[in-house]
């Protein structure tokens, strides 16, 4: 597996440019929670074609790569929406996709990357890490694209936080839920190179907060995790071909709890009628839940895709099964 680098400014630029033929910019838009000493915007990511952020860092990953490379198709790993991400651009393309998964992955996602035509083989949970990490790769024919440490893909993500400079210059505080981590490293990427004065935090499930253990220990560290219905973020452990770039670039991880999530999930349905799944909402959360960020903050609100069923139970004031 090729090392990652801290997407450049030059190279956000270009993934931008390649993929705005196809993607809408998303909007920045205030959310009024009448706070005297802060204003939240939310960066609506759930408005792109696939309702989630990873059409991004999927259309970047695919027409930056030569198409003699695309010739078996494209293969990832991926819990949902990356997998959902990469097969709208795999049929944009015109080649075969493959999505590795775990079992239990959202009905939702999996439904969507059919749809598109895209193919889900199942894996373990600990076939899925081992293809994250690079500890090992499937017998396949198709390209494989890490969805946490591509250059592609981090470069793609870039343009969400590019986006957030240019409409918010006075931007104090970008709150990005962290999975892999190359959302937030991309966004961190952006915010930091224009501006000295930002702040870029991770945004965990406190089920699953290996980026704020990873802090509290000063390296990376194996955590037990409890069971949650957020399945975007979180995780035993960091990839560690990332996370020496990643760290460098936040300042600082806010683990929020399920119940914080589902009250912010509530929240924007309620104020703004935004559909957002766990993951989606945790930023929210994390700006509610910390009123020491204060100043023009805004919350990645990286995706919608959430099951009828538990968004429902969400609606109704529960916390779904995980």
């Amino acid at each position: 597996m090729t090392a990652p680098h801290r997407p450049s400014l030059d190279s956000i630029a270009e993934a931008r440019a390649r993929i705005a033929p196809h993607l809408a910019r998303t909007p920045l838009v205030k959310l009024d929670l009448d706070l005297p000493d802060r204003q939240i915007f939310l960066k609506l990511e759930t408005l792109s074609p696939i309702g989630a952020f990873k059409l991004r860092p999927a259309l970047n990953a695919v027409l930056s790569r030569d198409p003699a490379s695309l010739c078996n198709g494209v293969a990832i790993t991926s819990s949902g929406n990356m997998a959902y991400g990469m097969a709208w651009a795999a049929r944009l393309a015109g080649v075969p996709m493959v999505a590795y998964m775990y079992r239990g992955a959202p009905q939702t996602k999996i439904d969507g990357v059919r749809a598109l035509g895209g193919e889900v083989r199942f894996i373990s949970m600990e076939t899925w890490w081992d293809y994250i990490i690079g500890a090992d790769r499937p017998e396949a024919p198709e390209l494989l694209i890490n969805p946490v440490t591509d250059q592609a893909v981090l470069d793609g993500n870039g343009s969400i936080g590019m986006e957030i400079a240019e409409d918010l210059p006075d931007v104090d505080v970008v709150l990005t839920p962290y999975g892999g981590g190359s959302m937030t490293t991309g966004v961190a990427s952006a915010i930091k190179a224009v501006s000295a004065r930002a702040q870029v935090f991770a945004v965990e499930d406190d089920s699953a907060a290996p980026v704020t253990a990873a802090l509290a220990a000063g390296e990376i560290v194996t955590i037990d995790t409890r069971p949650s219905f957020i399945k975007s973020i979180g995780g035993p452990s960091l990839v560690p071909q990332l996370w020496p770039i990643a760290k460098k670039l936040i300042d600082g991880a806010i683990a929020i709890s399920p119940a914080e999530i589902t009250e912010a999930m509530r929240l924007l349905f309620r104020k703004a009628k935004i559909v957002a799944e766990g993951a989606g909402a945790a930023s929210l959360a994390a700006a509610i839940a910390r009123p020491d960020l204060t100043g023009n903050v805004v919350c990645v609100i990286s995706g919608g895709n959430i099951d009828a069923e538990a968004y429902s139970t969400v609606l109704a004031g529960g916390i779904p099964a995980a």
